[in-house]
């Protein structure tokens, strides 16, 4: 049983059928040999998968962060200097997750347009041997522009894993768990993206009802 506090909400169950093996299949391959940001839209629906089963499928391969924007149209993330008083968050880098839900969220709630309040996090607890459980979530913005539904369509962009460090892990209500987290010193080109709707979000209904 979790001890987070109970607005920390588990990820689905992840299952992945055959279409979404091959879909990821087909993305590896053609990624290594994609001259230019790969969007992998048409790929998704040419095969009828679930973004985010897709991504999380990925995700599990351990070669690609994630970062959601609204933008499509990024080809270099570059360094930037965060208001974040964690001691993680607090340098200049290009951030990123290696949980691609989280990613999500920066890619459809739409603070361009409205006055928005975030709070959300990702973490996931480790077990006696620090072996990793399911991820969970908490994602909540300012109860005005909640009403307005605040979401569009973005994208989720893959970038190379290797440039990459993870927020080191620690203890939150009492266990051992890490927040995936990603931090890179240098500018990192994205190899692919995907677009996303607000409906492929998982938790749009859970967090789109004012409270």
């Amino acid at each position: 049983m979790s001890a987070l506090p109970d607005y920390w909400i588990e990820r689905p169950p992840l299952t992945l059928d055959s279409a979404t093996e091959s879909a990821i299949e087909v993305f590896l391959e053609g990624v290594q040999v994609a001259d230019s940001v790969w969007d992998v839209t048409s790929l998704l629906r040419g095969r009828a998968v679930q973004p985010w089963v897709f991504l999380c499928g990925l995700a599990e391969r351990r070669t690609i962060a994630f970062h959601g924007a609204g933008d499509p149209d990024i080809e270099l993330f570059e360094p930037r200097q965060p208001i974040d008083f964690a001691p993680f968050g607090d340098q200049e880098a290009v951030f990123a997750t290696s949980d691609p839900i989280w990613a999500m969220f920066y890619a459809v709630v739409d603070r361009a347009r409205f006055p928005i309040t975030l709070a959300n996090g990702c973490i996931v607890l480790l077990d006696g041997e620090g072996q990793a459980g399911v991820p969970y979530y908490f994602f909540s913005i300012s109860r005005e522009p909640l009403r307005q539904r605040p979401w569009r369509t973005g994208h989720v962009y893959f970038l190379p894993a290797e440039p990459f460090v993870e927020q080191p892990p620690d203890t939150y209500a009492g266990q051992a768990a890490r927040v995936p987290q990603l931090a890179s010193p240098i500018a990192v080109a994205p190899v692919a993206r995907l677009e996303v709707a607000p409906d492929d979000f998982p938790f749009l209904a859970g967090h789109s009802r004012p409270r």
